[in-house]
């Protein structure tokens, strides 16, 4: 006989459903607290610097080439063809080097007739003089006759009125003497006065033709020296460097004819970024790297305006160089602008602009996980900054490039 067994109590299958949703909730709620994984960085890949707190010596760099301080530019005085070249470039030459020589019939016929001008003027001041001196002559004979005339006749009257007292001649005849010894007395101070233009007329004359002499000896003497210049001399000792010319080339006035230097005295002309250049001065220190040494300069001059986003800075060096230094030679130059002293900071990051703010990677003490910090820069310097505000002594930073992991705020080094 079948015995009945009591059926078990079962738990309503809603009672299931809502514990099974407690627990996915809390799962996804979990989950969502949980931080996103660090992306992975190669730390061989990356540059890593320390925070230092200590010295810091400002400085710009830039690139250059070695200059003649002293350079000799030869330019054509007048137009002509290149007939002989006598030295090449590289020869080593005194001030009277004979380099080449140039022709132009024009300018020899344009020295002659200025020569024939002169000659003219000149003839024409001594046929002038001359001519001028005679007249003055005749008006001073006519000046002396007359002042004897005229004396004669004072004399006369002064006889006639006697006579006329004594009654030995009568009116009319003195009335006669007395009007000839005014007239001549007259006629003697107009003469005297004619004799004062001419010399003054004489003086003046004489000095319009002397300057048209005075003239055309200057045209005469640029004529010539167009002619001489076509003997191109070196002008200065030291070494030709260019001569860009061939036999039978036709130039023009102001063409460059030849390049004249010194190469025993150099100068570093440095190229340097136009956002780094506004610091420097006159009178700073100055490294000049010639490939074969490390010369100690000064800087000389700075450029007053930018040029293609650089600024031309000139560096005096000394007299003794390295050996293989010379012009044309490439440099690369390092000014240093100033020392500061106790200051904090750190090597220069990729990207970073000096007294600006930018996001760097800080790697944490003890870890290889490195977050994003905010830092805030100061002076710069070619190959170190200064940390105003975000780093401390000790920090660790990566000053690689990090703009492929703009988007995250941290990094794991391994």
């Amino acid at each position: 006989m079948d015995i009945p067994k009591a059926k078990k109590k079962t738990r309503k299958p809603w009672v299931l459903a809502i514990g099974g949703a407690c627990v996915l909730l809390a799962v996804t709620v979990g989950l969502s607290r949980l931080r996103p994984a660090a992306p992975t960085v190669e730390r061989a890949s990356v540059w890593l610097d320390t925070v230092k707190r200590g010295p810091m010596v400002r400085q710009v760099k830039g690139a250059g080439t070695l200059v003649p301080e002293y350079i000799r530019w030869l330019t054509a005085d007048t137009a002509g063809r290149v007939e002989r070249i006598h030295v090449r470039p590289g020869a080593t030459v005194t001030a009277d080097t004979l380099l080449m020589e140039l022709s132009n019939p024009d300018v020899q016929l344009q020295a002659l007739e200025a020569e024939r001008q002169l000659a003219s003027a000149q003839a024409e001041l001594i046929r002038m003089r001359t001519e001028l001196e005679t007249m003055r002559l005749a008006q001073a004979a006519t000046v002396e006759t007359l002042t004897t005339d005229s004396a004669d006749a004072v004399r006369r009257a002064a006889a006639s009125d006697t006579l006329h007292k004594k009654e030995l001649i009568g009116e009319l005849e003195v009335t006669q003497t007395r009007e000839k010894a005014g007239e001549l007395s007259r006629r003697l101070e107009l003469e005297r006065k004619k004799l004062n233009v001419v010399a003054v007329n004489m003086k003046d004359q004489l000095a319009a033709q002397e300057g048209q002499v005075e003239r055309l000896k200057a045209v005469a003497r640029f004529r010539r020296t167009q002619v001489e210049s076509m003997k191109v001399l070196a002008g200065e000792d030291g070494v030709l460097q260019e001569l860009p010319l061939e036999l039978g080339q036709w130039v023009t006035p102001g063409v460059l004819l030849a390049k004249v230097v010194k190469p025993e005295r150099l100068k570093a002309e440095l190229r340097i970024a136009e956002t780094q250049a506004r610091d420097i001065q006159p009178g700073q220190k100055a490294l000049v790297d010639t490939r074969n040494g490390v010369v100690e300069g000064t800087v000389a001059r700075v450029a007053p305006a930018a040029s293609q986003g650089t600024v031309r800075v000139e560096v005096s060096l000394p007299a003794e160089l390295p050996r293989g230094a010379r012009p044309d030679l490439t440099v690369e130059g390092t000014v240093e602008l100033e020392r500061l002293g106790n200051v904090l900071s750190v090597g220069r990051p990729a990207g970073a602009q000096p007294n600006g703010t930018m996001s760097l990677f800080r790697l944490m003490p003890g870890g290889d996980e490195a977050i994003r910090v905010p830092v805030q820069l100061g002076r710069g310097s070619v190959n170190a900054v200064e940390v105003v505000q975000g780093l401390q002594e000790g920090d660790q930073v990566v000053l690689s490039d990090m703009a492929a992991w703009d988007a995250v705020e941290r990094v794991r080094l391994r």
